[in-house]
Formats: structure tokens, C-alpha cells, sequence
């Protein structure tokens, strides 16, 4: 059953009678029998990059999926064999959802438009309005109303009936990830900070949930509870009131393999939850029990670098290797490497920053830590770290014994994706496509682009003096000077997720979530090669300046050394 097991993130859960379905980050969709505790059947013919979402068909006929490669896919049950795929979109489809009948599916994806199909694959409607990526979708009860959500902070409602937008709710701009409705025939929509908003016909009513993003929301109409998952790493159970308030009832630890992407009510007051391993986790929350039994961390690398001509990889298990044997361990999913001087620095999920070399913890933040860069300020070297929630932490005495936390910079309003310094500039890439530079000795902010990529902006790397490169979602290479900004379109036919330059910044290497490497020569200012080298995709890449190579991680363990 080994085969059946997940080797990279789950990233989303669903759950019917005995039946449980899981989709993750190494394209795979695996049903589990409850009754046998073990894998009954993965999806024959997967998909062609990250599963983002499943759901089963009301009537129990049917599981459909949403993955990155822009498609949906419905499968037939128990065996999980393809009956279609539903295309169209233009970019992830973040979401696939059954009708309440079980003859529609709806999607939603990155490319801003919600559609709808019928069971052969045949498109009957396509709302077009949000004006950035939409995120969550759901059906009213009544089968004829969807309802959206996503980063340009809107909710909005579609009419199959008249084939328009029905109604609008403004939540300020924010980024609102996850939607369900309750009993009352309310929307609850959870946002990137930390609320959730209860909407009906008036303004929105507000509800401070978390410390940071709420990630997913799931209503049991059973059990009458709303469960929030957070990048605050906690979960709460929040009661209905017959007069529609929500009291916390309970308040969990999120343990550090639990992804809070992932959730779905099962019977008897537990919850099924997505881990950044093989398989999914169970919460009692009448027990406040986890049950984690047989869950092993996968080997997914989400950074690489290289100290001291050494190669360092950390991943989801939370692993320091050296050179491809365990050196330290983090007991917490690691995003980023940082050599400072001597020193190695790592962190991720649980928002805390350990030395990497020793596993120790040196500092505890309240959201997800992604990236981070050094720079000299005053003489001294300094850490700089990317934040889940915006801000850049900025840290002194960064090659010796101690670390001192100096600023912390509200930088941006979602996630920082990259750092890097050039010169006397410290510049950031953020989830919004905002960059900025600092200037490193003040710390204060010297320019900023609010809508530098048309979608988010993944990573950068200095290329050269006075010249920084960053790469997106959009597929571009954009290169950022005084002078000039270049606009490069890559060969990936995927999202560009990492970036690396040499020495001297002459060459870049890209890497994209399809697993496929592209270089970039800047004195030619072209393309000089590119090919998939990995199934999985590429997570990190970093320049190996002993032997003049990059080398390029994958999310299924892999490296790649590329001349």
C-alpha cells in the first residue's frame, strides 16, 4: 500500500459516509476506505500539476478535482477512473464544486472567471468581475446561485437564471480565502486578517477569529459549528446560536505537520485535516485529540543552498541535510535557508526562525515565515526575513552567537515571496505583484511598484549592480534597474516559482511549478535553454559558485545540478 501513500503536501481533503479523498502537491488523488483505515484507490491518470481541491458529488456517483494545470476533472467512484475533464480556464483552477442536484460542476480558477459545466464537460456559463484571482466558490442551497471569493476582497454572488452578478459584498479590499454558509442562509467568509465576516442583505459583521489568515472555513449543519483553521496555527470550534452568534467553543494547537489548507467535518464531532504528509490527520475536538498515527513527513525540499561548498536542503519534514545526510532537525516544515557568515538559518509554518546548524530556536513570530536575505547595515551583518503577513523582520549580530530582532517593517498586506540585497538596497517581491526597496542603512522605504507582475510575484535575485530580477505567476522575467524595467516572457507553460543568478548576475535560472528549468543569458538578454527536468515541481534553486552550476530542488525530493 506504500505506493498509495502521498509524497508531497495535502492540500485538500473531502469526506463522504466511509469514504475519504485527499489531493496534494505530488498530483495525486488517493480515496480512503474508513472502514479498512487504508488507501483503496488512486485516480488513474492524474493530473499534470498540483491537486488544489476535491469534492464528492452529492449522490455519492462521483469525486471532482481542480488542479494548476487549468483543468477540473470528474471521476467515477469507488474505482476513481476518469469520466471528464473540464477545460477552459486559463490559469489554476483553485476550485471544483458540485451542484446540490449533482449535475453541474462549477469551477473557479486564477484566470478571474467562474464557469460552469455540465457532466460531459460542455461549459453553460462563465462570470467574469473579480478584478484579481478568485480563491473559493460555493453553491447556494437552492442550485441556481453561486457565490466567490478571492484577493481583490470581494464576495459576489452569480445568477444561473439571469447569467449575471446578482449581488456584491465589499470586505474592504482584503483577501478572503474560504467561504461556507450556515444555516441561517448567512455567508461566513474567512480573510487574510484573521476575521470572519458574516454576511447577509446589510454591511458586514465582523468576527476577530484568528491572529492571522484565515485559511479554511467548514460548517456542519449536524453539529451546528463553524471550524476556522489559521496560519496563526490554531483551529477553533465556534457554536451557532439560535440567534446566529458564534461563540468559541474550543481552541486547538495546530501540531506541526497539519496543514490549515485543508479540512472537512466527519460524523461524531471530528475533523479531517490535510499534513504536509503521506497521509491525512484526524482531529477529536470532543477528545481534543489529534490522531496522527502512521502519518510520516514527506521529502519534499523547499529550499536549497549552498555554505561553505556544502549543499543544505530543508523541507517539509523539517530536516536539515547536509550534502544529503540528516545534519539538524526542526520539527516544523522549513520554506527558506539563509547562509549568514557561519551561520545557517532556517523557518516556515509555525512562524519560527531556528539556527539551522544546531535546530535551535532563535525567534517565534505569529504567522508563517517564507524568505529571507542578508545585508550589511552599519558594518554588521543582518538577517532579513518575509513574512506570511507582510512584514520584514530585520535582524542584528546575524554571524555570531546571539540575534537581535532590530525593526520589523509592515512592508506589505499579504505574503512576502522573496528577498534579496543589492548594494546599499534591500528589495522584496510580495503575493500582491507589489515590490519594494529599503534602503539598508535607514531601513526606510526608497521606491515601491505597487502592480509590478500582472499576477503574484514568486521570487528575485540580484542580477548585477543596481539590477534585480523577479519572476511570477505570469510566466515573465522582469528586470528591475534605475534606468529601465524589461519585461521577458518565459518558455514555462507554467507558474514560475524560483530563481537563482550566478555570481556575477550574468546568468539566471528559473524553475516552475510544471518542474521545468529555464535560462536566462542577460548580456544576449535571451533564452538559452530549456527543458522539464523533474515530474515534481521546481521549489528551490540556488548558484553553486565551486562548480559553477545552479542546482534546483523539486518538491519530490530531487536535485538537479544544472551547468
Amino acid at each position: 500500500m506504500a505506493k498509495l501513500l502521498h509524497s508531497g503536501p495535502i492540500s485538500t481533503v473531502a469526506a463522504q459516509g466511509t469514504l475519504w479523498a485527499s489531493g496534494g502537491y505530488d498530483n495525486r488523488i488517493i480515496l480512503w476506505d474508513t472502514r479498512l483505515g487504508q488507501p483503496q484507490a488512486l485516480a488513474q491518470g492524474v493530473h499534470d500539476h498540483l491537486v488544489n481541491h476535491c469534492e464528492f458529488s452529492p449522490d455519492g456517483r462521483h469525486l471532482v478535482s481542480a488542479g494548476s494545470d487549468y483543468t477540473a476533472r470528474i471521476w467515477s467512484l469507488p474505482a476513481l477512473t476518469l469520466q471528464t475533464v473540464l477545460s477552459g480556464h486559463g490559469d489554476d483552477v483553485d476550485m471544483a464544486v458540485f451542484s446540490p442536484d449533482s449535475q453541474w460542476v462549477a469551477t473557479c480558477a486564477l484566470d478571474r472567471a467562474v464557469r460552469v459545466f455540465d457532466l460531459t464537460g460542455r461549459c453553460h456559463h462563465t462570470f467574469l468581475g473579480h478584478a484579481g484571482n478568485i480563491i473559493s466558490l460555493l453553491w447556494r442551497p437552492d442550485g441556481r446561485t453561486l457565490v466567490s471569493s478571492g484577493v481583490d476582497g470581494t464576495v459576489r454572488e452569480w445568477s444561473l437564471d439571469s447569467g449575471t452578478q446578482a449581488n456584491c459584498h465589499d470586505l474592504q479590499g482584503i483577501r478572503t480565502d474560504t467561504i461556507v454558509t450556515d444555516t441561517l442562509g448567512r455567508i461566513l467568509a474567512g480573510d487574510d486578517r484573521g476575521r470572519i465576516a458574516i454576511l447577509t442583505d446589510g454591511p458586514p459583521r465582523y468576527l476577530q477569529a484568528h491572529q492571522a489568515g484565515v485559511k479554511k472555513l467548514v460548517f456542519s449543519a449536524e453539529e451546528r459549528v463553524l471550524v476556522s483553521l489559521s496560519y496563526d496555527r490554531t483551529l477553533a470550534i465556534w457554536s451557532l446560536g439560535q440567534d446566529g452568534a458564534l461563540t468559541e467553543q474550543q481552541r486547538a494547537a495546530l501540531p506541526a505537520l497539519i496543514w490549515s489548507r485543508a479540512a472537512a467535518v466527519l460524523t461524531g464531532g471530528r475533523l479531517l485535516v490535510g499534513t504536509f504528509g503521506t497521509r491525512p490527520a484526524v482531529y477529536d475536538w470532543r477528545q481534543d485529540r489529534w490522531e496522527l498515527d502512521g502519518i510520516e513527513a514527506g521529502n519534499s525540499i523547499n529550499a536549497v543552498t549552498i555554505q561553505d561548498g556544502h549543499c543544505f536542503t530543508v523541507g517539509d519534514a523539517g530536516v536539515v541535510r547536509r550534502d544529503g545526510q540528516p545534519w539538524a532537525q526542526m520539527h516544523s516544515l522549513c520554506n527558506f535557508l539563509v547562509a549568514a557568515g557561519s551561520r545557517l538559518f532556517t523557518g516556515g509554518q509555525l512562524g519560527q526562525l531556528f539556527d539551522a546548524h544546531t535546530g535551535a530556536l532563535v525567534f517565534e513570530f505569529h504567522s508563517p515565515l517564507n524568505c529571507g536575505t542578508t545585508f550589511t547595515r552599519a558594518g554588521r551583518l543582518h538577517l532579513a526575513v518575509g513574512t506570511y503577513t507582510g512584514e520584514l523582520l530585520i535582524f542584528d549580530h546575524a554571524d555570531g552567537d546571539g540575534i537581535g530582532l532590530v525593526a520589523t517593517i509592515a512592508a506589505f498586506g499579504s505574503a512576502v515571496k522573496g528577498l534579496t540585497c543589492n548594494g546599499d538596497l534591500l528589495f522584496a517581491v510580495c503575493a500582491s505583484t507589489a515590490i519594494a526597496w529599503y534602503d539598508c542603512a535607514s531601513l526606510t522605504l526608497t521606491r515601491a511598484v505597487a502592480h509590478a507582475h500582472d499576477k503574484i510575484a514568486n521570487a528575485c535575485a540580484c542580477a548585477g549592480p543596481g539590477r534585480v530580477a523577479t519572476v511570477a505567476r505570469d510566466r515573465t522575467l522582469r528586470l528591475w534597474s534605475d534606468q529601465a524595467t524589461e519585461v521577458h516572457l518565459t518558455p514555462h507553460p507554467n507558474s514560475v516559482k524560483c530563481l537563482a543568478a550566478s555570481l556575477d548576475g550574468t546568468r539566471l535560472l528559473t524553475g516552475s511549478y510544471g518542474g521545468t528549468i529555464a535560462a536566462f543569458d542577460l548580456p544576449s538578454r535571451a533564452w538559452t535553454r530549456f527543458e522539464r527536468i523533474s515530474s515534481a515541481g521546481i521549489a528551490s534553486i540556488t548558484f553553486d559558485p565551486a562548480h559553477d552550476c545552479f542546482i534546483a530542488a523539486d518538491y519530490d525530493g530531487g536535485l538537479h545540478v544544472v551547468h
